[in-house]
């Protein structure tokens, strides 16, 4: 007759006398260490986090509004609180725009029709090959990264107006709310010698148009004509100061 060797199947990490002979006289492997598991670590409670200026820079921006009623107790916390809100709010809004986005019919009403009621949309009717066209959107694509809280788009003039004439273009239209709040037709509005400072002064006629998004939707007009004539200054200066470095005498 021969041997037989019978295995018995016991709960997991259980072990047998039998078993333990055998390991005993080395005929079977060491018994492998019984399942534990990891011990229980609760998660971290948010009322025992201490509550300072590091726990309110953690906060993404929907958080920090819904603390707005649970901070009352502390005014510090809260007006930081609503310091780190604004400035979330103002780096959103300059990353928003910064430079003249191309827009076909099909997204006026949406881009600019719709834009937010604090957002001014400053729109070109162009089109392609018409040099005065070139020339007024070279100055746009400067004013759209000055100012990247104000929003520039361009759409080809018939996609916008069907047989739209070509004898007014470059058209410039100022959004806001919903509503056209100026219109410019033809490139002479803009002075004899089209500059992206002369196309600045005539925008911000009777509104604060364009925004850098340093004082959020507050800035008032005078505020920008006075940036304005600052740059275009400091713009004149610096022109004279090159060509008296590029001037030379025999």
């Amino acid at each position: 007759m021969g041997d037989y060797h019978f295995v018995y199947k016991d709960l997991e990490g259980a072990s047998t006398q039998w078993d333990d002979i055998q390991r005993k006289l080395g005929n079977l492997p060491e018994k492998a260490p019984a399942f534990k598991p990891p011990p229980f670590t609760p998660a971290e409670d948010e009322d025992s986090i201490p509550k300072d200026k590091s726990w309110i820079d953690k906060k993404t921006e929907e958080e920090l509004e819904d603390l707005e009623d649970d901070l009352d107790d502390d005014q510090f916390l809260e007006e930081y609180r609503k310091k780190r809100l604004a400035e979330m709010r103002v780096t959103a809004k300059v990353s928003r725009f910064g430079t003249v986005v191309p827009i076909s019919g099909s997204d006026f009403v949406r881009e600019v029709s719709q834009a937010p009621p604090d957002v001014w949309v400053v729109v070109i009717l162009y089109k392609d090959g018409y040099q005065q066209c070139g020339v007024l959107l070279k100055c746009l694509e400067e004013l759209a990264t000055r100012y990247p809280a104000t929003k520039f788009v361009k759409i080809i003039s018939t996609d916008c107006i069907p047989n739209y004439p070509d004898c007014n273009l470059p058209t410039l239209l100022v959004y806001n709310n919903g509503a056209v709040k100026a219109n410019y037709v033809g490139l002479h509005n803009f002075g004899r010698r089209c500059t992206p400072e002369g196309v600045a002064l005539v925008l911000c006629q009777s509104d604060p148009v364009l925004n850098d998004g340093q004082n959020g939707s507050e800035a008032s007009r005078e505020s920008v004509v006075e940036g304005v004539r600052r740059r275009f200054l400091e713009k004149v200066v610096k022109e004279h100061e090159n060509d008296d470095d590029g001037y030379s005498s025999d």
